[in-house]
């Protein structure tokens, strides 16, 4: 009883240190103050879950991928967040979110021009700028992770920061301002319908998943992936259990990306939650469901790629589909995913953990699906029942397939261009010799699990 009261003491003077700092004062009505506080702590926290998916996305790549590369993999996810956040504060932000014109921003360059901490000054409801930066630069570096797993096992480290830098600072944030900042993609209406992307199946997801694959194009399959005849050979991960713990984070990490694009604390987070899991479970069953009937197996690994193709599918329409919906957005991208897996392999691309299929392909579904399936005005569509099952025409179907080609179009171009500049240069992929003995040693001198070079005879160290 004691420690209960403590702790009610505790945060009630906390409550009230925050109301009384002189942004939550600038309010004249205390339950608009309360509910500015309740907005950016919530986002904070969901920031937080979002910055969580990286030990998520770092996992599900080790597991998936040889013992020999694992500290390579963990380098890179180390990277991501860290050339992120200093790519996107200086350039990237104000790219994606600065006033300027419909193609890019022109202002608010490392921050500048508004108070960071100021309830209300991102311009982007309650939130002070310093939150809504948070939440967005954690965005912006599950952008890049998503490109990291299909170029696993023999990309060059120093080439990987380049093509962190090169999305976090210019690629992604392009996108981003065309689309969540208002400019050329927001502008765009068809017969009355304009885009609808929640919290960014196209914007996030498709991104990464585009830049995947020229990556992965551009490197080449790892050596030994595809016998004379170009059979595809399997290359099994090191760990299943790193796999799904992975999957598992980012499962609870996608609350905090989809509930926390509503960038506010109120009943529509509970919706979006709701959908997230509805989605992402309806997947893994279909995932599972066809690979074990096309190849006899319950493959677990593809079950879990099939959870993150839910995750994915729902993330567009999170926020205007009803149960069913979600449920049937689902269903249908745990089947796209085994599907698309399958045929990019026979055609010759090599993308170590389905990145492409997953991020790209169930992200492009995940956006049309918001035209057959919306239901409720999610603050993008403007109206309720937009979707064609729901009687709002093909508009918003066309709409969300014109948003689709233009960011597709954008990402592999511009990501084509750095990859052909890079392996132009040498400097895109390692030897041969130097995937064959993993790219731990070859990239950074140290294994992920390497031999204990003590004795294990304690009269070793004894002394003469």
């Amino acid at each position: 009883m004691k420690r209960r009261t403590l702790v009610a003491l505790g945060v009630t003077g906390a409550v009230v240190a925050v109301l009384s700092t002189p942004a939550a004062a600038q309010s004249t009505d205390p339950a608009a103050a309360v509910q500015a506080v309740l907005d950016n702590v919530w986002v904070l926290v969901a920031g937080a879950l979002v910055f969580f998916m990286q030990a998520g996305f770092a996992l599900l790549e080790a597991g998936l991928t040889r013992a020999k590369n694992v500290t390579n993999i963990m380098a890179k996810n180390l990277a991501d967040m860290s050339v992120g956040v200093i790519a996107f504060l200086a350039v990237g932000y104000g790219l994606a979110f600065g006033a300027g014109n419909a193609w890019w921003g022109t202002e608010g360059f490392f921050l500048s021009g508004s108070p960071l901490f100021e309830f209300g000054s991102s311009g982007v409801g309650n939130l002070s700028t310093a939150t809504f930066f948070f939440f967005q630069v954690v965005f912006a570096a599950t952008a890049v992770t998503i490109a990291s797993g299909a170029m696993a096992e023999r990309a060059r480290f120093k080439a990987y920061l380049l093509f962190s830098l090169a999305m976090s600072a210019f690629i992604y944030p392009m996108v981003v301002h065309w689309t969540w900042g208002g400019g050329l993609i927001a502008d765009i209406s068809i017969g009355g319908a304009v885009y609808s992307d929640f919290a960014g199946s196209t914007v996030v997801h498709s991104t990464g998943g585009w830049a995947a694959l020229m990556g992965a194009i551009f490197l080449g399959p790892r050596l030994g992936k595809f016998g004379p005849g170009g059979a595809p050979r399997p290359i099994p991960g090191h760990s299943m259990p790193m796999t799904i713990l992975g999957v598992f984070i980012l499962w609870l990490g996608w609350f905090g990306f989809n509930a926390g694009s509503e960038l506010a604390a109120d009943g529509v987070v509970m919706v979006v939650a709701l959908n997230t899991a509805i989605a992402a479970a309806a997947s893994t069953l279909t995932a599972g469901a066809v690979v074990w009937l096309r190849t006899g197996k319950p493959d677990v690994a593809m079950a879990g790629n099939g959870t993150l193709a839910g995750l994915v599918g729902i993330t567009a329409g999170c926020a205007t589909m009803n149960v069913l919906g979600s449920l049937v957005t689902g269903a249908v991208a745990g089947v796209l995913v085994v599907c698309s897996v399958f045929f990019i392999e026979r055609k010759g691309v090599d993308d170590p953990v389905g990145a492409v299929s997953v991020h790209g392909v169930c992200g492009v579904w995940g956006t049309l699906a918001i035209g057959l399936f919306a239901r409720y005005d999610d603050a993008f569509l403007g109206r309720d029942n937009a979707g064609l099952f729901y009687g709002g025409g093909g508009w918003q179907l066309l709409v969300q397939f014109v948003f689709v080609l233009i960011v597709l179009a954008w990402t592999l171009v511009t990501t084509g261009i750095l990859f052909a500049m890079l392996r132009r240069f040498g400097v895109l992929r390692v030897s041969a010799a130097e995937e064959a003995r993993g790219l731990d040693l070859a990239e950074h001198g140290a294994g992920a699990y390497p031999t204990d070079p003590m004795p294990r005879d304690e009269r070793a160290y004894e002394q003469p």
